[in-house]
């Protein structure tokens, strides 16, 4: 993979509806979703222009769940809403061993004398959820969650200043592209039902004939407001060490080593949600909590001050 100076435009409709000859939510959709995929490693290299880094993976495992995020019959791992002409998705990705190594490049603004970045961490799992529009299977929303347990990192302030230094570089792209998708991204989204067909009788489960207001309630109790990203580590044990006087000429010989600073975090989350605009409800959030309905008033009283100013204008 190769990072991008300028953004790249959508993809568009499904290729695999468009290899099956459909253009809306259908069988080869559920084909392909219900694999179960095992792959023994993979490799993943990113290069930048200040940076180039790899991912690897060994024991990758991808396979459909419930709504609970367990594996179950493949017709209860989708939910179909016919009146909103929309449907549910969920993927679970696990792996035995992640492994990330970045350096700068030759070419590129880093200093010369920083220390390549690299952790090693145990299983992990990442959760997947997607939300569709059935007449053309594009993405409506989205929601990644990123699962590691005990995590062990150290960190010398030489890779500490160069891990900045990469995010620096990334920040510019990513901007772009944040930039790209809120362009792209409805105002309202307005559901229209699709023309009834056969399909749509794949969501329901063995022998049960929900009404279109169960549907609607069950659809809701898992539908995806907005598009979100998590970071959730159960336990991170994270060494800061300062190898700056061991790298000055003839500083081990006369003793002079840095200092070490050990911080320990435990469930330590991450939350991200980059289309949620100023003044809109918190209350789908992950870890929603009252303090935050506090922050929504101010953030709509601004938001009503700034409308104000602009008719003003």
């Amino acid at each position: 993979m190769r990072t991008c100076e300028e953004p790249r435009p959508p993809n568009g409709q499904s290729p695999i509806a468009l290899a099956a000859g459909q253009s809306e939510y259908g069988f080869a959709e559920k084909v392909v979703e219900g694999m179960f995929i095992v792959v023994n490693s993979i490799t993943i290299k990113i290069h930048s222009k200040a940076f180039h880094a790899s991912f690897e993976l060994w024991q990758l495992q991808g396979y459909s769940v419930n709504p609970n995020w367990q594996q179950s019959d493949l017709r209860l791992t989708r939910i179909t809403d016919p009146q909103r002409g929309e449907v549910l998705t969920f993927k679970e990705l696990t792996w035995q061993t992640l492994r990330i190594e970045a350096d700068a490049t030759d070419n590129g603004d880093q200093d010369p004398v920083t220390t390549p970045l690299r952790l090693i961490t145990n299983q992990g799992r990442i959760q997947i959820s997607l939300k569709r529009r059935t007449k053309d299977c594009n993405v409506v929303a989205s929601k990644l969650m990123f699962l590691l347990d005990d995590l062990l990192w150290v960190l010398t302030d030489s890779q500490l200043k160069a891990m900045m230094k990469y995010a620096e570089s990334l920040s510019e792209a990513m901007e772009k592209s944040a930039q790209q998708r809120k362009s792209l991204a409805p105002e309202s989204v307005q559901v229209t039902p699709p023309a009834p067909s056969a399909q749509q009788s794949w969501a329901q489960p063995f022998g049960a004939s929900p009404s279109p207001s169960s549907i609607g309630q069950y659809f809701d109790k898992h539908d995806m407001k907005e598009s979100s990203y998590h970071l959730l580590i159960s336990r991170l044990d994270l060494h800061l060490c300062d190898d700056s006087h061991a790298r000055e000429a003839g500083a081990l010989k006369h003793g002079m080593l840095g200092g070490a600073i050990q911080l320990t975090f435990r469930r330590m989350a991450f939350d991200y949600y980059p289309f949620h605009r100023a003044g809109d409800a918190c209350k789908h959030w992950v870890r929603y909590s009252e303090a935050m309905e506090t922050r929504g008033q101010w953030a709509r009283k601004l938001v009503s001050e700034f409308q104000s100013k602009i008719e003003k204008l």
